[in-house]
């Protein structure tokens, strides 16, 4: 197992939808097992990093029709947009705390973290029952990506990779095609990349400096070893 530390919707459901739609569904989070259904008929969706691709994240799912119950960022400073979208929402730093204190309201989570913290964030997640839509890379190795297999497998819950290309509907549409024969059996398939499609990462390591005080640096580093700021 993980150490301790460790959706956007493509159209609008309710949970009955949801239910209705079983595993044949080709969209997110599509086969929700009934128990995991309480009186409110919205999806209630807890977003784990608020800020960046969080935001959007998290947008999706309520544009969808998801109910955002929860939000956790361990910088509010970042996440404060989405936080004064949805101020309903419970807000927390520590997702390990938000899933703890307020996971039987929780029924599924955006997790939009930095990416080593991806894989213990979903673990978590799933450990509590939720049903998880994290953004890639979703783990640092198989055995992880493994050991996340056998946790939603063991819950029976839905979890998707964020991948907009491959979620978007032209991309579903070819899958279709190619499972209905319409290209007869694919023995060979070539691949190649563009990337970067614009500059990243950075050219030198910063030179040390002081932690902002909005940001809590001991649980943006998560897992990973600790390094000064």
């Amino acid at each position: 197992m993980l150490p301790s530390w460790g959706m956007s919707f493509l159209k609008s459901y309710t949970r009955r939808d949801v239910l209705k739609a079983g595993a044949a569904s080709a969209f997110a989070f599509n086969f929700f097992p009934s128990r995991v259904f309480g009186a409110n008929n919205r999806i209630a969706v807890a977003g784990i990093g608020a800020g960046g691709k969080g935001a959007a994240d998290i947008g999706g799912s309520a544009a969808a029709g998801a109910d955002i119950v929860a939000l956790c960022d361990v910088d509010p400073r970042r996440g404060a947009g989405t936080i004064k979208k949805f101020p309903k929402a419970k807000v927390f730093t520590d997702f390990r705390v938000m899933l703890d204190k307020f996971g039987k309201s929780i029924d599924a989570c955006t997790i939009s973290t930095p990416d080593h913290t991806h894989a213990v964030a979903t673990m978590k997640a799933l450990q509590m029952g939720k049903h998880c839509y994290t953004q890639k890379p979703l783990t640092h190795d198989v055995w992880e990506a493994r050991q996340l297999v056998a946790q939603a497998a063991k819950g029976n819950l839905s979890t998707q990779m964020g991948n907009q290309a491959h979620a978007g509907e032209p991309i579903r549409r070819v899958v279709e095609l190619v499972r209905a024969g319409i290209i007869g059996n694919v023995t060979e398939a070539h691949i190649w990349t563009n990337r970067p499609v614009w500059p990243q990462g950075i050219e030198e390591r910063l030179p040390k400096a002081k932690v902002p005080t909005n940001v809590d640096w001991d649980l943006w580093l998560g897992p990973a070893p600790f390094r000064e700021y």
